[in-house]
C-alpha cells in the first residue's frame, strides 16, 4: 500500500463465530480506499468493502481494484452459513494500540 485514501465505518454488528484475529470490540463494517503499487511497477487503487449483519445493502462485501484503465472486480454475495469464503473484516485499533 502506498497511502491510504480514506477509510469510512458503517454500522453493523459482526456475525458469529468470531474472526479470530482481533478483539471482537475492535471489528467493524465500512469502505477503505487505498492507492497502491503492483509488482511490475504499475499504480492502482484498492478498495476494500465490510458489510455486517445490519449493515446497509448499498454496502458490499468483497473488494475492487483498478491498474491502469482496469477496473477488477467481482462483487458476489459470500455464501450462506456454514460456507467461509469472500468475507472480509476491519479491526479498528485506537492510536496508542498498535
Amino acid at each position: 500500500m502506498k497511502r491510504l485514501v480514506s477509510w469510512t465505518p458503517a454500522p453493523g454488528t459482526p456475525p458469529l463465530p468470531h474472526d479470530a484475529i482481533g478483539d471482537r470490540e475492535d471489528e467493524s463494517a465500512g469502505l477503505a480506499v487505498m492507492r497502491i503499487r503492483y509488482s511490475d511497477g504499475s499504480p492502482g487503487v484498492l478498495t476494500v468493502s465490510c458489510h455486517l449483519n445490519g449493515t446497509s445493502d448499498a454496502v458490499f462485501e468483497g473488494i475492487t481494484t483498478t491498474k491502469g484503465y482496469i477496473d477488477y472486480w467481482n462483487k458476489e454475495s459470500p455464501p450462506a452459513p456454514p460456507g467461509n469464503a469472500d468475507r472480509t473484516n476491519f479491526h479498528v485499533l485506537k492510536e496508542d494500540e498498535h
